[in-house]
C-alpha cells in the first residue's frame, strides 16, 4: 500500500524526469526517438524510485534504456538541482522499460487478425447443422 507521500514524491520525480529528458534528452538518444516517463514506484523509505519509460519510433528500445543508463550520474545530477527544493533525501532511480503501450498493440493486431479470418468450413456445418 502505498502512502500519501509516496505518491507525491513518485508525482514529482515524474514531473521533473519527464521535463529533464525533454530538454536534454535529445544529447543522448537523438532527436528522433521520443522517451516519456509512464510511471515511477517510490520504495518506502523514498530512497529509492523505479522510472518505467516508454520509448516510441525505434525498434531497438532497450538499447535507448541502456544510454540513458549510461548518462546516469548526468541525469541523477540533473535531477537533484530540480528535486532539492522538494525532498528531503534524494532518491537513487533504476531505469525500467514499459511495454504495456507496445503489448496492446500486439494484442490489438491479433485480435484484429482474428476478426478479419473467415470461419473454418467445421465451424460452418456445425452452425449450419444446429
Amino acid at each position: 500500500m502505498e502512502t500519501k507521500r509516496q505518491r507525491q514524491v513518485a508525482e514529482q520525480v515524474k514531473r521533473h524526469f519527464g521535463m529533464m529528458l525533454q530538454q536534454e534528452g535529445s544529447l543522448i538518444y537523438g532527436s528522433q526517438v521520443l522517451v516519456t516517463v509512464t510511471n515511477v514506484v517510490m520504495s518506502p523509505d523514498l530512497r529509492l524510485a523505479k522510472v518505467y519509460l516508454s520509448v516510441y519510433n525505434t525498434d531497438n528500445k532497450q538499447a535507448i534504456i541502456l544510454m540513458l543508463q549510461e548518462e546516469h550520474q548526468q541525469l541523477r545530477g540533473a535531477l537533484y538541482h530540480r528535486l532539492r527544493r522538494h525532498v528531503r533525501f534524494f532518491p537513487e532511480f533504476d531505469l525500467y522499460l514499459d511495454d504495456t503501450l507496445d503489448e496492446m498493440y500486439r494484442l490489438n493486431q491479433i485480435f484484429n487478425s482474428l476478426e478479419e479470418e473467415p470461419p473454418d468450413a467445421a465451424d460452418r456445418e456445425e452452425v449450419e447443422g444446429e
